[in-house]
């Protein structure tokens, strides 16, 4: 089995094969770009963004700078997702970010793990596994998404948190390692930070 296949199975492979390095240099080249516009440059960007990501919905903000090994070729944007400043993705695999997800900034989503076993660090072994982030998350700043991840939709990843397990829907994780520390529910519809309680006239938006 040669490296490609291995990379396709999620095998720990040679990553300096040159099999595997293709245009990656291009797909970073056209992310630079994207860094360089103007935040005033908007049909710019929006058409620069369509040609940076695998895939990208409406309604998307993506603040500079972004960060990439393959300048986003294998990040898939749903609708309406806000991507703030100096998020980096490690995309030598894919990463799905659903609809309305809130990137904080600072926030690292790594598809990418080097094996423990020394030997296979020596040799230039890695590996790569999915990323897969469900709809309306929020991932607070400085967090860290591990490879081969999940989040369930409507979850928020405190900030600072190393996500190193499956997060499920509906709820409230955080720490080092990322861990549930409860479920979204009646608390979350009379207080919208600590002890400050929502304001009545934003009822109708809470479910």
């Amino acid at each position: 089995m040669n490296n490609v296949e291995r990379k396709k199975q999620g095998l720990p492979y040679c990553y300096d094969d040159p099999a595997l390095l293709g245009d990656q240099h291009i797909y970073q080249n056209k992310m630079c770009e994207y860094n360089l516009t103007l935040p005033t440059e908007t049909e710019k960007r929006q058409n620069l963004l369509k040609e940076v990501f695998a895939e990208i919905g409406d309604g998307c903000t993506v603040e500079t700078p972004l960060n990439a090994n393959w300048g986003c070729k294998h990040v898939h944007l749903g609708k309406g997702v806000y991507l703030n400043s100096n998020v980096t993705f490690v995309d030598d695999e894919h990463i799905f970010i659903g609809d309305n997800c809130l990137i904080a900034p600072n926030v690292v989503f790594s598809t990418s793990g080097h094996p423990i076993l020394p030997i296979l660090r020596e040799h230039h072994y890695v590996y790569n596994l999915p990323i897969h982030v469900g709809k309306n998350v929020w991932i607070g700043s400085g967090a860290q998404i591990m490879p081969g991840i999940t989040i369930g939709d409507n979850s928020v990843i405190g900030a600072g948190s190393v996500v190193t397990n499956d997060i499920p829907a509906n709820v409230v994780a955080y720490g080092v390692p990322c861990k549930v520390i409860r479920e979204i529910g009646d608390k979350d519809r009379e207080f919208y930070y600590k002890n400050r309680k929502l304001d009545v006239k934003c009822s109708p938006f809470v479910n």
